[in-house]
């Protein structure tokens, strides 16, 4: 992304859905943005509405340069007060302004709402896209890694605590409703539905040995559901109730991820955290994570 006049015949075309050639097209963007720049340019929600069945309140903006497919962004107007986007630009069609025009057009389509918009990896361009458009920075996610082959502190779990791996369609309605409690007010992980869940479970990444609950007297309390793609393990969600948090739960679920992910080959996890949650940082710097990265959220005023 960048500051400059963006040439015309790359201004973005919105559309309800995409049909297969342009989802493999828009892949192949992706893959070449994630190379360059050392960080996946979509998340996994904007992936799995690309690549999943048409939704209505999904807009997908394409730039072109003739034949060639040179931006994207993805728009999910499902929100009742605001809507949120992921864009990318081609590595080679930098510097020429497309970066600025696309993020216009999501402006523009998600009008009169506010609109937000992550800037993964937090580079300078897509700062100077914020600017010119008139965007605030408003939200940051610290990306954080450790080694696994280093010694893990043993699992110690709390006293009337209950270990298991989850039982996919019969704990997903009390996952949900847990996932919901643990994540009150956090304003996408709150707002998971068991449909979302089914998609992630029919993901090729989906693994249910690699996804703990924890109950207490028979009641789901917490859990630790842990992600695994290519050679790198992932803190994917980890969540506690309300009414059994300060006890170790936290800790304990968190270990016992690790310890998983380092028994099925892995060398090295990572996990997100908001860059205001300093309670969590801390006790993940304590197991030895460190800080790797971050991302930007950007919003309309």
């Amino acid at each position: 992304m960048d500051d400059a006049v963006a040439p015309a015949q790359a201004a973005p075309t919105v559309h309800h859905s995409l049909h297969a050639d342009m989802v493999e097209a828009v892949e192949h963007l992706v893959g070449r943005a994630r190379r360059a720049d050392g960080v996946a340019p979509l998340n996994e929600h904007a992936l799995l509405h690309l690549r999943g069945p048409a939704v209505s309140t999904d807009r997908h903006l394409i730039s072109s340069a003739g034949d060639e497919l040179v931006a994207y962004a993805y728009l999910d107007l499902s929100g009742d007060a605001a809507t949120g986007a992921e864009c990318v630009v081609s590595p080679a069609s930098r510097g020429q302004g497309i970066g600025r025009c696309l993020v216009t057009a999501l402006i523009e389509a998600s009008h009169p709402r506010p609109l937000t918009i992550w800037a993964h990896g937090d580079h300078a361009a897509a700062a100077a896209v914020a600017r010119r458009t008139g965007l605030q920075r408003v939200r940051e996610l610290r990306r954080m890694r450790r080694a696994l082959d280093h010694e893990l502190p043993p699992v110690q779990v709390p006293d009337g605590i209950d270990l298991r791996t989850l039982r996919p369609g019969a704990d997903d309605a009390a996952w949900v409703a847990l996932n919901a409690r643990a994540f009150d007010g956090h304003p996408e992980q709150a707002h998971v539905t068991v449909e979302d869940l089914r998609r992630r479970q029919q993901q090729p990444w989906f693994d249910p040995d690699g996804f703990f609950v924890a109950e207490r007297g028979g009641v789901m309390v917490g859990f630790h559901w842990t992600k695994v793609e290519g050679d790198l393990g992932e803190v994917y969600v980890m969540g506690v109730s309300p009414d059994a948090q300060g006890g170790g739960l936290g800790r304990a679920l968190t270990l016992h991820g690790l310890h998983h992910l380092r028994d099925v080959g892995l060398t090295h996890v990572q996990l997100y955290v908001e860059a205001d949650n300093h309670a969590a940082i801390a006790v993940y710097e304590r197991l030895g994570f460190t800080v790797a990265g971050a991302d930007a959220m950007y919003a309309t005023p």
